[in-house]
């Protein structure tokens, strides 16, 4: 799958979307911080340049309520919706050739 954006354009798009989340709860970078068990330099970084180490990036998260979101990444899709149909491949077929 080709991805217009870059890892670190992906980090900084999370850390904005985290940020918002904040500020729709009406915490400060300290409270945030707080409540994530981390150190007000260490998340203030994370909002300005989306850098943070994963275990704490899973702090954030589980402090917004979105870790369980998180965990399903790369998990395999759930199978049960799909019909044998949806599971089949479909016979390839090879054309006709032109005979001269």
């Amino acid at each position: 799958m080709l991805s217009l954006k870059s890892a670190p354009e992906v980090a900084a798009d999370l850390a904005s979307r985290i940020r918002d989340r904040r500020l729709q709860r009406a915490w400060t970078q300290a409270e945030m911080a707080r409540r994530a068990g981390l150190k007000e330099p260490t998340y203030v970084l994370f909002e300005r340049t989306g850098r943070i180490s994963l275990l704490r990036l899973l702090k954030v998260l589980d402090v917004l309520g979105l870790l369980e979101e998180f965990d399903r990444l790369g998990q395999e899709p759930d199978l049960s919706t799909l019909s044998l149909a949806d599971l089949v491949k479909p016979k390839r077929q090879r054309g006709s050739r032109k005979r001269p």
